[in-house]
């Protein structure tokens, strides 16, 4: 993620925004890996997950000249399209039920940057909070999944989801309280989740 002091990433931005494709296309290659996991653990179906990537890179395309580079990342104007393309794909009956089937979504997708060697108690850990993440609403996987899967600010996290940083904690504050109670019903696990 970008700092503010990157000042080849926002290069490649001012050129991105003139319309310069190929500045785009190296903006697409940094970025295409997070969106397309973030879009994974809420969609959980491969093929669904790169068209809807696909779809946000187009809608960021078509719209990048009125990008504004405000001291946010990139990524998270990105996640917000992203997070929107989903909210949309929902809306337009791809899953009758509203619900998010992250619990079909594979483990190694939810942490991707994690290697486990073989670390079969791990797995299972992983699985579990998985599942558990899974039955929160919507807006607390979210910020679970980018405070604590991408590893996002809470100021990147605000301006991915279009809420204040205030709102934010308070999600994230809620989100974690539900995460834990899903989780108490596990003896096995030990989490320390703030």
């Amino acid at each position: 993620m970008v700092d503010g002091g990157d000042n080849q990433e926002l290069d490649l931005i001012k050129a991105a925004v003139g319309g310069d494709s190929s500045a785009f296309g190296v903006l697409y290659d940094r970025y295409q890996a997070m969106i397309y996991r973030f879009v994974m653990i809420k969609v959980g179906r491969r093929e669904e997950a790169e068209d809807i990537t696909h779809q946000v890179f187009l809608s960021a395309w078509q719209s990048v000249g009125t990008y504004r580079h405000k001291g946010f990342p990139f990524s998270s104007w990105l996640y917000r399209i992203a997070r929107n393309q989903i909210i949309d794909h929902y809306r337009a009956g791809a899953n009758r039920k509203g619900e998010v089937s992250i619990e079909k979504t594979d483990p190694e997708s939810f942490a991707a940057a994690v290697d486990y060697a073989g670390n079969v108690a791990a797995k299972i850990e992983l699985e579990t909070v998985r599942a558990a993440v899974a039955r929160l609403k919507p807006d607390y996987q979210d910020v679970i999944i980018l405070r604590f899967v991408e590893d996002m600010s809470l100021k990147e996290s605000a301006v991915a989801l279009g809420k204040s940083e205030g709102a934010v904690k308070l999600l994230q504050h809620r989100a974690v309280r539900e995460l834990k109670k899903a989780l108490a019903g596990d003896p096995s696990l030990s989490f320390d989740i703030q």
